[in-house]
């Protein structure tokens, strides 16, 4: 019989465990729960006896690979899945896959509050500015980003967009592709980051980048802190006072934030963007069905490892 394990540090939801379960047992699946663990041994002793495995964002190494002897298939309940050492993985002959777009609306939404609190001056009670008329500029166009152009047009805002792989689409919703990222930051009040950092977005967000920017520009990540050069990002908000940077990911150098930029930056206290319940649901029922479609299907669908 399949055994699946579901291993998550950050606990699912009660309303998203009961529908996993429910899933997995239609499937005639046995299945076990690792939740709140505080030793990477407790959770290398779980996976022993492990066909499949669900994560949120604990560590999947080659440790935990070697552990599992059984071990054909990991779906990590999110878009990101640089928690999983997918080379390892594909190494071993095990499938990992991710589950796009069920977390999108919950961190667009982070995405545009903090655009709107960056604006307002964090509540500070100082006069700030509105969303209405300014131009928001989408460091890339996935699912997240999507949502994001959807909900920025209720509030007035034009959207620009700069991408490599999604342009056509971007034309058909009537977003403005511009042609390099420099010309994205140049025309925004807003840059909303929504890249994987992998490849060429590692540190894309560069001092070169960067310099192109609207006086009182706002960029907001909601992505990863690897996409944005970190030396770049201090030196130019020193270059460019009137800069805010906000970001659901505390950058390494957080002190210097705190001295150098008052006012000018927030920082989630951890990455918070799918912490809402309905994506806690969405992603982890995905993830059930993703492991049931594969062993009874051979679905692949979502596989990040081909």
């Amino acid at each position: 019989m399949t055994n699946v394990l579901i291993a998550t540090q950050k606990s699912f939801a009660e309303k998203a465990v009961s529908q996993i379960v429910s899933t997995l047992e239609s499937a005639d699946y046995e299945y076990s729960f690792l939740e709140n663990y505080s030793s990477k041994s407790e959770l290398l002793d779980a996976v022993k006896t492990a066909d499949a495995m669900i994560v949120r964002s604990d560590i999947v190494d080659e440790e935990v690979l070697a552990a599992a002897a059984d071990l054909k298939i990991i779906v990590r309940a999110g878009s990101g899945y640089d928690n999983v050492n997918i080379e390892a993985a594909k190494a071993k002959g095990v499938v990992v896959m991710n589950t796009p777009g069920q977390n999108s609306n919950a961190v667009a939404e982070l995405a545009v509050g903090l655009a709107l609190y960056g604006l307002r001056n964090m509540f500070s009670g100082t006069s700030g500015g509105e969303l209405r008329g300014r131009t928001i500029g989408l460091h890339g166009y996935g699912y997240v980003a999507r949502n994001v152009h959807r909900i920025v047009h209720g509030f007035g805002m034009k959207s620009a967009v700069y991408t490599r792989y999604s342009k056509s689409q971007a034309v058909s919703e009537g977003l403005l592709v511009t042609g390099s990222l420099e010309e994205l930051y140049a025309m925004s009040d807003v840059v909303s980051i929504h890249v994987p950092a992998r490849g060429e977005h590692i540190a894309s967000v560069s001092f070169d980048v960067l310099k192109h920017l609207k006086n009182n520009a706002i960029v907001v990540n909601t992505a990863r802190k690897e996409v944005v050069n970190e030396e770049d990002l201090i030196n130019f908000m020193r270059f460019r006072p009137d800069v805010k940077y906000m970001a659901d990911v505390q950058p390494d150098r957080v002190d210097e934030f705190t001295k150098h930029f008052k006012g000018r930056f927030f920082f989630t206290p951890k990455k918070m963007g799918a912490q809402t319940i309905e994506a806690n649901i969405n992603a982890g029922v995905a993830a059930a069905e993703q492991i049931v479609s594969f062993f009874q299907n051979g679905d692949k669908t979502f596989q990040v490892n081909k």
